[in-house]
């Protein structure tokens, strides 16, 4: 069984005047532990399919279902991460952290434990009591990351989460990103405009079409080197080899 099902899932737009149709029959699984990544034409409805399979957005049509049952009623087993790091300034980093657990009530000594050792296991808790503006870039997307992993959540949704980033910054995060995800056992789908992102941090990658969007290719990605972080993947031979592939069929895409 899958953890994921996507189903005949299509999305219209309505207004006064029209409807514009985001996504039409679109079908696909993911399983536990995947690291999948979304890509395809702007616009074409990526962060739209995000926002579906979060539950924040009802499809028109179809389903989405969390280990067979609606999605609707497996919100707590999503947790969002977003292009911004939406960090408030004013608060420290560990009340940064733990907001989510207190504005869900779900603040017990335990999960509040819990979150510390994740700030200790990715060397923040030494920055605990640092406000926002006192860190990095780099830095503040892992403590976003972290505040997301404090509701222990099984599937992280990733809105371009290095977006915001400079490219040096980015090739850093994406490789803690990765480590952090993976040692935590969850399964996450990104959205991302970055063909050499998505080839250097997934396991899978979805192209969808132009908007409605539908499902172009599904490939999944292998390197020899299975240890090798998203940097060191950008060295590998297969790099090369996906990313023209990729290219290929992005490019058709977008004809």
């Amino acid at each position: 069984m899958s953890l994921i099902n996507i189903s005949n899932v299509s999305l219209t737009y309505h207004s006064l005047k029209d409807e514009t149709k985001a996504i039409e029959n679109l079908n696909f699984s993911i399983e536990k532990g995947e690291f999948v990544s979304i890509i395809g034409p702007s616009g074409c409805g990526k962060s739209t399919l995000l926002n579906i399979i979060s539950g924040l957005l009802k499809p028109s049509e179809g389903d989405v279902l969390y280990t067979d049952k609606d999605i609707k009623n497996r919100l707590d087993k999503m947790g969002y991460m977003f292009q911004k790091d939406y960090l408030f300034e004013w608060l420290s980093v560990r009340s940064n952290v733990l907001l989510g657990l207190k504005i869900k009530g779900l603040d017990s000594k335990e999960n509040i434990d819990r979150a510390d050792r994740l700030l200790e296991n990715y060397q923040l808790s030494k920055f605990k009591d640092h406000k926002p503006t006192e860190l990095s870039g780099g830095m503040r997307q892992r403590v976003a990351l972290i505040r997301t992993l404090a509701l222990n959540p099984d599937v992280l949704l990733l809105d371009e989460p290095f977006s915001a980033l400079d490219y040096q910054t980015r090739l850093k995060v994406c490789d803690d990103v990765k480590s952090i995800i993976k040692r935590e056992g969850k399964t996450a789908i990104m959205v991302t405009h970055d063909l050499g992102e998505a080839i250097a941090i997934s396991n899978r990658i979805i192209i969808l079409t132009k908007r409605p969007a539908n499902l172009k290719l599904d490939v999944k990605i292998n390197f020899k080197n299975t240890e090798a972080t998203p940097f060191q993947r950008r060295k590998e031979p297969e790099f090369n080899e996906y990313f023209n592939l990729l290219w290929k069929e992005l490019d058709a895409v977008n004809e």
